[in-house]
């Protein structure tokens, strides 16, 4: 039994899940920043202007008709109604930092791989680099780590 009444976790207060449409835009935004190696900046960034969202959409809406004029952005409008919501910053954080640990525990993996292809190498290869061996990498480290789904029913 705690201090308070109640649960100590954080509430929903009543408001509904968060929509799949903004939720897979956040995922994407949340892909292209860890991909841009981005996500230190991006996590400050968001943490810093979380209170300021709403504001940020509103400036978002100000800014719609230069931005769909220069660029053609098919998921601006559900991105903007996404920022409203104060959950989905968390949601976004939170994505962003999954996908940044997931990209990181890769790298520690390449590198350990690596460590151990170079360790049969000749003294030389392994020192000057001269006549280095072609590495045959495994094929968890062939694909793309975020893979980019299309729609084949868009481009017909």
């Amino acid at each position: 039994m705690g201090f308070f009444k109640g649960e100590v976790g954080p509430s929903n207060d009543g408001r509904e899940p968060i929509p799949a449409e903004e939720d897979a835009v956040m995922e994407k935004v949340a892909k292209k920043v860890v991909q841009w190696r981005m996500a230190v900046p991006a996590i400050l960034f968001i943490e810093s202007v979380k209170p300021l969202n709403y504001i940020g959409a509103q400036t978002m809406i100000f800014f719609e008709p230069i931005v769909q004029t220069i660029f053609n952005f098919s998921d601006y409008e559900v991105f903007r109604a996404a920022l409203e919501r104060r959950e989905n910053m968390e949601n976004l954080l939170q994505k962003i930092e999954k996908y940044d640990a997931d990209m990181y525990d890769r790298e520690k993996a390449l590198k350990k791989f690596l460590k151990a292809e170079k360790k049969n190498w000749k003294w030389y290869q392994r020192f000057f680099g001269i006549a280095k061996p072609k590495i045959e990498y495994p094929d968890e480290f062939k694909q793309p780590l975020f893979e980019d789904k299309k729609d084949d029913s868009k481009e017909n």
